[in-house]
């Protein structure tokens, strides 16, 4: 009896004690996951949390390559998607759906987490604000929008495009394994003001290249302030509809109604690679420019302190000998251009151990990428 009331004291003292350092949110974590046989964070947690709406309003199905779905992919790519997961396998050529793929139970209509793929849309509102003058220029200092960053020290100076750039000097662990760490705590917690706002800042910006999904997420608190409105409405508005998807996605948000900007846009692979479609075309739908085609040429720039792998929002490979850049999430999620060959490749899954080797890009982007050219061309 002894035991028990030991234990029990044991773990309401440790609960208390995780309440006390801001550690409660392990317990959502541990809910979400463990309690599931989840080992970490997945493709199909939506239903986890709350979000708000991604509305579409005239969906427009893909039109169907004359040779849609015509070619077997050879066994050795077949095994490398199989082996990395794989839930959705798409490409698009010239504008149309050329082949589709689906495995463990997943379909044409499956809504799966973006990961960190959303911090390229974050950036495309970004632009769209400025185009719309909602934000007056990209060098803008986040502390205009939120005062208080002014008293922290290198915070007063960083900017938009630091953030959107990966060089905001933020004091963040990029770790999705320790749950002790600054990611845990903004994927799991109730409120993203607690895990970003205090997060202190190292060094001055512009200086130094570090992929952070709280810099993202800082950018997104800016956008909110300058839009008045639920981000999910305004990508709503400005992207969602004019693109014609095929569904209604779903943005999830903490417990006060704050996007996670850095990641989990729910959506379907088909959707996925209409915004992929977007930057093949410049910015373009139809005949309407519905995003800025200077702005498109910057997301898609390398930057000299990345060494030319990143630009905003998205990660970029000129050192292939078919030059691509992507949308890139956790656990193989992708949005890969290929403009060269005018195609698109989604791919989505849940590989937790994905290796990234080439140079901080995953080794399986550029495989995808000169395979799918070599079938397909």
């Amino acid at each position: 009896m002894k035991i028990v009331k030991y234990m029990i004291g044991g773990a309401v003292a440790g609960a208390a004690a995780a309440y006390f350092f801001g550690y409660d949110y392990l317990f959502s974590g541990i809910s979400k996951t463990y309690l599931r046989g989840r080992s970490s964070a997945y493709i199909d947690d939506g239903d986890l949390f709350p979000g708000n709406l991604i509305a579409t309003e005239s969906p427009q199905l893909w039109e169907e390559a004359p040779q849609y779905n015509t070619k077997q992919l050879p066994d050795h790519v077949l095994e490398n998607l199989k082996h990395s997961k794989t839930a959705a396998f798409v490409v698009i050529r010239n504008g149309k759906i050329l082949h589709e793929q689906y495995w463990d139970g997943y379909n044409q209509l499956s809504q799966t987490n973006s990961f960190s793929m959303a911090k390229a849309v974050t950036v495309m509102l970004l632009g769209k604000a400025l185009e719309e003058g909602m934000i007056h220029s990209i060098d803008q200092k986040f502390s205009d929008f939120y005062p208080e960053f002014k008293e922290k020290e290198f915070g007063n100076k960083v900017t938009l495009k630091n953030l959107a750039q990966m060089e905001a000097g933020l004091d963040w662990d990029e770790n999705y394994n320790n749950p002790f760490l600054p990611n845990a705590k903004a994927y799991y917690g109730k409120s993203l003001v607690k895990a970003v706002f205090l997060r202190k800042f190292k060094g001055d910006p512009g200086v130094k290249f570090e992929y952070q999904s709280g810099s993202t997420q800082l950018l997104g608190f800016a956008l909110k302030k300058a839009l008045n409105q639920p981000l999910a409405s305004y990508l709503s508005e400005k992207f969602w509809i004019p693109l014609g998807m095929e569904q209604n996605a779903k943005w999830s948000t903490d417990d006060y109604g704050m996007e996670k900007t850095y990641c989990c846009i729910h959506s379907n692979a088909r959707d996925f690679a209409k915004l992929g479609q977007l930057f093949l075309n410049n910015g373009k739908v139809g005949d309407r420019q519905i995003l800025n085609a200077e702005f498109i040429e910057q997301m898609r720039t390398p930057t000299e302190k990345s060494e030319d792998i990143y630009g905003m929002g998205l990660w970029i490979n000129n050192d292939n000998p078919i030059k691509h850049y992507c949308f890139l999430g956790l656990q193989g999620q992708y949005i890969i251009m290929i403009p060269e060959h005018h195609m698109v490749i989604v791919k989505t899954g849940s590989y937790i151990n994905n290796p990234k080797n080439d140079r901080g890009r995953p080794d399986q982007v550029r495989f995808l990428v000169n395979e799918t050219v070599q079938l397909f061309q």
